[in-house]
């Protein structure tokens, strides 16, 4: 059932503020900055698929290319001047060399009349190599910052990845767990956006101190919408 059968309450504008910065929030689970044009994913995790497999764990070859999917039809909607992917774009540093010709060929058509910026994350410290676009440690794009872990402490107009946040809610006894943007107003940890990348419950350890105390909400992912839910309603795992 989608999240929107389970809420009483109305679906809000997916317009996120941060720093003062209006985003819109995608509930694909990417960010679109309207005044740059800028679209802005976290953590898409190509061949992972391929990297599991050298270990032996067999996954089906399909990540990288529902990924890339996902990722075109957003382009196709808003049409972007720029975009930015904020790290671990690939799971390991022989991700970009095992890439078939076909999912090569989509990154750069995917790249073609628009600016692509690969943010280096800890599964891909380093550019990778035949992909096109611009590498770069992090960024600024106007108020923002754009970089893959999240800084400890109060960072205002950071947006980050990394951590891969789910939300767990129960609704009329019944329990719902999904990929979400948590932020406080002052900063966003976006989800993870790759086909095969898990999730970690914005409950978890691992997020504390990254947002202000009381002020955490989760932009929780439904199939049509994104929905505000208030960090008093959010559940541990």
């Amino acid at each position: 059932m989608i999240l929107s059968a389970l809420l009483r309450a109305d679906e809000i504008e997916p317009t996120l503020g941060v720093a003062g910065v209006a985003l819109v929030a995608d509930p694909a689970g990417a960010l679109y900055e309207p005044v740059s044009g800028a679209l802005i994913v976290a953590d898409l995790h190509l061949e992972k698929g391929s990297s599991f497999a050298r270990r032996g764990q067999m996954l089906p070859p399909y990540d990288t290319a529902t990924t890339l999917g996902r990722l075109a039809r957003l382009v196709e909607t808003y049409r972007p001047r720029a975009v930015i992917a904020l790290g671990d774009s690939f799971h390991d540093r022989g991700g970009p060399g095992r890439l078939c010709e076909a999912d090569r060929a989509s990154i750069a058509a995917l790249q073609v009349g628009r600016d692509w910026i690969w943010i280096s994350g800890n599964h891909d410290p380093e550019p990778p190599q035949n992909c096109g676009g611009e590498a770069r440690a992090e960024m600024a794009l106007g108020a923002l910052t754009l970089r893959h872990e999240p800084s400890q402490g109060s960072k205002a107009g950071e947006l980050a990845g990394h951590l891969h946040p789910v939300a767990r809610i129960a609704i009329r006894g019944r329990g719902l767990r999904r990929r979400c943007f948590a932020t406080d107003g002052a900063r966003v940890v976006l989800p993870a956006f790759g086909a095969y990348a898990g999730g970690l419950n914005v409950r978890d350890a691992a997020f504390g101190g990254l947002f202000a105390p009381g002020a955490l909400t989760a932009w929780m992912l439904g199939d049509a919408g994104v929905y505000a839910i208030a960090g008093g309603a959010l559940r541990p795992d």
